[in-house]
């Protein structure tokens, strides 16, 4: 059984989701064999909330923990070498498996070259950056299930993230960083 959680109201909803979904299953938490989340890129404040959740989840019981990149997932679901999804201001989270440096964050302009030299090796997930990049390989965005299916591999072989040190895969810092003004210096009274 899968939930959407309608935007901007995980940090309400996951919970209680989560406490809903065990109950109809007749499961508890320390039930759980592992714990499957994805770590981004995407909304800070959802990679936060889910990755938040998921450690405490994990703790409570010392169940293993595996995070999958939301743009690895896609490119799984879709058969395709390389990800992109849209970033918002004219930039694209984007992931070649085929690169050195797999995952990154790029402008438009650099991305619409990767995009044209990858063509159908590309998948994205989102009508608008389809759009940008007509001969990419559109799929509907990866659903927990995709990540559950991507994670097997991982899963069998036991390769677990240590909760410690798992942290979001946000590719770019947050809007509060960028946009926050410097505080003035100030000036000792004389």
């Amino acid at each position: 059984m899968e939930v959407q959680l309608p935007g901007k109201t995980y940090s309400a909803q996951l919970l209680p989701a989560i406490r809903e979904l065990l109950a109809t299953h007749n499961a508890t938490i320390a039930e759980i064999a592992t714990i499957v989340v994805t770590n981004g890129p995407g909304s800070f404040t959802g990679i936060r909330i889910g990755l938040s959740t998921a450690k405490g989840l994990a703790e409570a019981h010392a169940t293993p923990i595996l995070a999958v990149s939301r743009l690895a997932v896609l490119a799984h679901k879709a058969g395709a070498t390389a990800a992109a999804l849209d970033a918002s201001r004219g930039e694209f989270y984007f992931c070649d498996s085929s690169a050195t440096r797999n995952e990154q964050l790029l402008t438009r302009d650099h991305f619409q070259q990767q995009a044209f030299t990858l063509a159908h090796s590309l998948a994205v997930c989102e009508p608008s950056v389809h759009a940008l990049t007509p001969l990419a390989t559109l799929v509907a965005p990866p659903t927990a299930a995709d990540a559950l299916h991507f994670a097997l591999p991982r899963l069998h072989a036991r390769d677990f993230d240590n909760p410690i040190t798992l942290d979001g895969n946000y590719l770019r810092r947050s809007d509060a960083e960028i946009f926050s003004k410097p505080k003035a210096a100030s000036t000792p009274a004389p």
